[in-house]
């Protein structure tokens, strides 16, 4: 009773009625230490509810070798959680079991099985979609039947162009494993390995066909051959082309051969003017001037008119590459520019035969799905065939097709999803010693052993000249791509950066000099007079560098460049594919640097090396 009516009382009226050596003795040792048997225990704390799991098990003896009896604890009130510090957890207790878990699989759990190995590093691929190897091994055996372009049925003219303009002044000409594949089955003679998925009860008037890849493996080459071939085809069975032909033929007798550019607006339009017959869509104005580029080699021989689109070229130019009287047959195109156009006059799409969709798995993301899809929606009434293509293939891309195209036919290679064997791998660890969580001195330190070590080599040219090499480097943000390249800079290296901030035209000088596949070289003369100008200290004339996001990793055919520098650890195991693809293409060997810091995946970096190493798809 005495006891709850002292509680009731309040601190000040409390103390007043304590003894003098109670109230001195926390603050004053030296009057005496009491021993735990005359102390009097203490009252348990508020914040927990139990005073043993905030204090743990007391060890002390009390009188008689026994421990203290412990006070009993008052009841906690609806608010006694509010200020709790230490949480209640009694650590002398086993954890309970889990229920619905074999005994195995706690059994694992208590020996550390769910570490690493049950937290698999690469959950990002579940992004990808399966290939079974079965496939994989069984058109690898069909591949050796096919040795030269002559092999397939293509229109002579088609067959010389590829020799005497695409690969001029190549003596062992061979089709890669994606040509040998995509352009027999795009041609009517498919591999019996390249079976349709499912088919749905309507039955289709058009074909429709997935070519994937790896990157770097002629993609290109492998449907607009095949493309080409079937618009010289059309244009041969056309009555209305070839009555038009004639009456040009009898133009230009009567014009005395007076060039054709001077009076063809003045001639009555083509059959095919402002109806392209086949069109080509590619996500950036970059691998527009890349895939025309191509085209365009071909139409010297093969003869037929094509012409490109995208925000490199004023409304003027776009509009005489369309409705030109000449006609066109193939337009190569962003979807943003095509899908605008098409809205103001749709019968631009009305006779559209061919429809290619280069890098599907961009075109059909969120940022290019919505243009993309008008222009399928608008083509397929007339479409005969329809080409996607791309390196890799996401789960999303593969459930979009299994829903919209069921009867498609997928036509891979066996080293898709895989990195090849050519390309190495290092890795720097950014935590360590000298760089301590430095990425940029630890990306420039990586630039720099590259340039000395090729300065430390005679370039292509023999003695005295110094081979320049051309460096990308990628980061995942936007941001960062500017914060780098001024750094590069201030450590004498040559470098630009490159997102969509920047302008079309700067992108394409940029990159200009990475796509070409002449060497650059420089002599010994030269790297000491640039060294001189520069004010800097430091200067290393022998290297570019790019600088970049993921929108220069896709599809840029970078002959040139054998080194790619990883400054941020790729958020999925598409963009490693599609980073690293940008070294070592069309069979060359290139070398990849992922650096490492303390926050990012180790796990994954490791496991992408060991699928590297093995020669194994990243799935």
């Amino acid at each position: 009773m005495w006891k709850r009516a002292r509680e009731s009382v309040c601190l000040i009226c409390r103390s007043a009625s304590t003894p003098t050596r109670a109230l001195l003795e926390p603050a004053q040792p030296w009057l005496g230490q009491r021993t735990f048997a005359t102390r009097r225990p203490e009252r348990p704390s508020r914040m927990v509810l139990s005073d043993r799991v905030a204090r743990g098990p007391s060890s002390a003896p009390g009188k008689g070798g026994d421990a203290p009896k412990r006070p009993r604890n008052k009841p906690d009130g609806p608010w006694a959680g509010m200020n709790r510090t230490v949480a209640n957890i009694d650590r002398t207790r086993s954890p309970p079991r889990t229920a619905g878990r074999d005994d195995g699989k706690a059994r694992d759990d208590r020996r550390g099985g769910d570490k690493e190995r049950d937290f698999k590093a690469l959950k990002m691929q579940r992004s990808l979609s399966t290939v079974p190897y079965s496939l994989r091994q069984a058109v690898k055996a069909r591949l050796s039947e096919i040795e030269s372009f002559d092999q397939f049925d293509l229109r002579q003219e088609v067959k010389d162009a590829v020799k005497d303009e695409v690969l001029k002044g190549m003596t062992d000409i061979k089709p890669t494993p994606v040509q040998k594949l995509a352009i027999s089955a795009m041609l009517g003679n498919p591999l019996k390995e390249l079976r349709i998925r499912r088919k749905s009860k309507d039955a289709l008037q058009r074909e429709e066909f997935l070519l994937a890849a790896e990157t770097g493996s002629g993609k290109t080459l492998a449907y607009l051959l095949p493309t080409i071939h079937a618009l010289r085809k059309q244009e041969a069975e056309d009555e209305n082309v070839t009555r038009y032909n004639e009456r040009l033929q009898a133009e230009k007798e009567h014009r005395n051969g007076a060039p054709v550019s001077e009076w063809i607006e003045k001639f009555e339009p083509h059959p095919n003017a402002a109806r392209p017959r086949a069109i080509v869509l590619v996500p950036t104005a970059e691998l527009v001037e890349q895939v025309y580029k191509v085209a365009k080699t071909i139409s010297h021989v093969a003869k037929f008119k094509v012409r490109p689109l995208s925000a490199n070229y004023n409304p003027a130019k776009i509009q005489r590459n369309l409705y030109s009287h000449g006609g066109i047959d193939m337009i190569i195109s962003t979807p943003h520019i095509l899908a605008k156009i098409a809205e103001r006059d749709p019968n631009i799409l009305s006779r559209v035969y061919h429809l290619v969709i280069d890098e599907a798995d961009s075109l059909f993301d969120r940022s290019f799905s919505p243009e993309t899809g008008k222009i399928v929606d608008r083509s397929l009434p007339s479409l005969k065939q329809m080409v996607l293509c791309s390196a890799t293939i996401p789960r999303r891309l593969d459930n979009y097709l299994d829903t919209h195209f069921p009867n498609i036919q997928r036509i891979v290679t066996p080293n898709l999803h895989a990195i090849p064997r050519r390309v190495q791998l290092g890795v720097i660890d950014v935590s360590k010693d000298p760089y301590r969580n430095n990425k940029l001195l630890a990306c420039a330190d990586a630039i720099w052993s590259i340039g000395k070590d090729a300065a430390a080599h005679d370039g292509p040219g023999g003695p005295g000249e110094i081979d320049v090499k051309r460096i990308m480097v990628f980061v995942n943000e936007r941001d960062s791509t500017q914060e780098v390249t001024d750094y590069l800079v201030s450590k004498g290296i040559d470098a630009v950066a490159l997102h969509r901030d920047t302008s079309d035209q700067r992108q394409a000088e940029a990159l200009a000099t990475f796509t070409s596949n002449e060497p650059l070289k420089i002599t010994k003369e030269e790297s000491e007079k640039r060294a001189q100008l520069i004010k800097s200290r430091r200067h290393l004339p022998n290297t570019k560098v790019i600088v970049a996001t993921d929108l220069a990793s896709r599809g840029i055919d970078t002959l040139a460049v054998r080194h790619v520098v990883l400054y941020d650890v790729p958020h999925t195991t598409i963009d490693f594919i599609h980073r690293l693809g940008r070294a070592g293409r069309m069979g060359r060997r290139g070398r990849g640097i992922v650096l490492v810091g303390k926050n990012d995946r180790r796990d994954v970096v490791a496991e992408v090396k060991e699928s590297m190493y093995m020669g194994q798809a990243l799935i």
